[in-house]
């Protein structure tokens, strides 16, 4: 799988995401069985969020994290809005960790803008870091002015990553967003990079020219879809998935390279945004 490097941390292209993992008890097993598959064959990353399921899926990171080495993950979750003052995450982080069985995080974002000043914000999280319940701190859902606004406080700038909506379907960061955290070298964490299996209308597996290529590099559309996401050397992209077939497959397209010519076919068919898009938070 391709590997990236993140501010001097190396990690894979492609990770996983919960979203939506932990609720149903019927479902759990083999849940749990596809995140062990996925960390046990290179996708070393883990994103979830104390808002998932209410804390469901840290539950569930938390049971698989017992079942491998802590070391080798590099864990994310993500805390809300509402508890972005310093006594308020301290709050939150402690339960995230008690969920999750561990005693520090390698990533905590703050899940998206709210009331609470970003300067109080950074400061707690600094925090946090100094006394080594995480390793990095970044932010999700942030806009370009967000970003820049983070940028002018002290220690802003220290920010480890972006996490926001980008697959093909949904390209409007291009506009302007994605550009300025690449002046700022500020890595993107990409969730939803296959637009949810389609789930959304979208349809994109049924594109001519997606198919075309897919059976060009005998893989799934679904792949294809992924590739696109990570082609770039700055993207790390969270697909979810309960299903170990799909996990093998989210993996194997970590090593699938597109052509110019590949991906010059792919910009005519769903060109690159002319305006900005509004980011969708999960």
């Amino acid at each position: 799988m391709k590997q990236l490097n993140f501010k001097g941390v190396n990690l894979p292209a492609i990770g996983i995401g919960t979203w939506h993992m932990g609720d149903n008890p019927q479902t759990y097993a083999q849940e749990k069985a596809t995140i062990l598959y996925g960390l046990n064959h290179g996708a070393t990353v883990i994103d979830t969020a104390e808002m998932y399921g209410a804390g469901n899926a840290e539950k569930l990171v938390g049971d698989v994290l017992q079942e491998v080495d802590r070391q080798k993950v590099f864990l994310i979750s993500k805390f809300y809005p509402q508890n972005a003052t310093k006594e308020k995450m301290k709050q939150a982080l402690s339960s995230s960790l008690k969920r999750l069985k561990t005693d520090y995080l390698d990533l905590y974002l703050l899940h998206w803008r709210g009331p609470v000043l970003l300067s109080e914000t950074v400061a707690g999280l600094i925090e946090l870091q100094k006394e080594g319940k995480i390793r990095h701190w970044g932010v999700s859902n942030f806009d370009t002015a967000d970003l820049e606004g983070l940028y002018n406080l002290p220690q802003g700038d220290q920010v480890f990553a972006n996490e926001d909506l980008y697959n093909l379907a949904n390209r409007g960061i291009e506009y302007d967003l994605l550009p300025w955290q690449r002046d700022h070298q500020l890595p993107l964490i990409a969730y939803a990079p296959i637009d949810q299996g389609d789930s959304r209308g979208q349809e994109l597996t049924q594109n001519a020219i997606i198919r075309q290529i897919s059976h060009n590099h005998q893989v799934t559309a679904m792949q294809i879809l992924l590739a696109w996401t990570i082609q770039a050397k700055d993207i790390l992209a969270i697909p979810q998935t309960s299903n170990i077939d799909h996990m093998k497959q989210n993996i194997e397209a970590g090593s699938i390279t597109l052509s110019a010519e590949e991906m010059k076919e792919i910009d005519l068919e769903f060109p690159a945004p002319v305006s900005k898009q509004s980011l969708r938070m999960i």
